[in-house]
């Protein structure tokens, strides 16, 4: 069911060139082949056919705010298993699939390949892949990713989106590329438990700060930053027309990406 859902948002939607023929009443004057037009004194138009194959690009976060989870799961966990779903789901449609894990650096590129050993080796590195760098650096990806992979592609950005200065970068890979970005949280993040005081230690700076979770102004500063930064977050791809959707530890994220696929498939 899932890969029906990703075939059908995904495939065919690039146009490659075929051939050149007779210009007919109706064709769109815009696909004139003017050289051809000229060599033969008579109206050529360009015939393009649907792209069947892709290139999918899976840009992952491994930063260190993943190694988070307050459910049955860290985030670093539920973003292997969306990874790999995909993964598997674009061979069986018979596309390339390559990946770019990414902190603050780029921490390893596969370039696409086709078959199952190349999958393989993609959860490989899924599972067992440990990070130089620590933070996050979302443009840095974003601009390796637009810089080295040069014909368009599908890709899924997967983070938490924790960071704050990708716009331009983003508007630029949305430019050249069918990107869309599924935002990993979990649901500690939102709210605060009211547990009195106790220390928290930020995993990609290793900064520890005390906070006295029972006071109710502090709990409710916490959830506004939270959904500022959503709002924030929301805004931006919707100003740049770049799909997304939010999966949450501990719950199904099929139901999320089959929905995020159909609303694609029916554009």
């Amino acid at each position: 069911m899932f890969s029906g859902e990703y075939h059908s948002a995904f495939k065919g939607r690039g146009m490659a060139f075929s051939e050149v023929r007779e210009y007919q009443y109706g064709d769109d004057v815009r696909n004139i082949d003017w050289n051809v037009t000229a060599r033969l004194n008579h109206p050529y138009v360009k015939v393009f056919e649907e792209e069947r194959e892709l290139t999918v690009m899976l840009l992952i976060d491994v930063s260190g705010s993943h190694l988070f989870g307050t459910t049955t799961q860290y985030k670093s966990e539920l973003i292997a298993e969306i990874a790999a779903t995909l993964a598997f789901s674009a061979i069986y449609n018979n596309d390339k699939v390559g990946v770019i894990m990414f902190s603050d650096r780029i921490e390893k590129f596969i370039p696409p390949q086709k078959g199952s050993s190349h999958i393989l080796r993609i959860i490989r590195e899924l599972i067992g892949f440990r990070p130089t760098g620590h933070g996050t650096d979302i443009a840095e990806a974003l601009r390796y990713f637009t810089n080295i992979v040069k014909k368009r592609s599908t890709a899924f950005l997967i983070s938490d989106m924790y960071d704050d200065d990708y716009a331009n970068a983003m508007k630029i890979a949305a430019n050249k590329h069918e990107l869309a970005v599924l935002r990993i949280d979990d649901p500690r993040e939102r709210t605060l438990p009211k547990i009195g005081l106790t220390a928290f230690e930020d995993m990609e700076t290793g900064n520890l700060r005390w906070v006295d979770t029972s006071s109710k102004m502090v709990r409710e500063a916490y959830a506004e930053h939270y959904t500022l930064y959503q709002d924030t977050c929301n805004q931006l791809l919707e100003k740049y027309g770049i799909d997304h959707t939010t999966i949450t530890t501990g719950e199904d994220f099929v139901k999320p990406l089959i929905a995020l696929f159909k609303m694609r498939g029916s554009v």
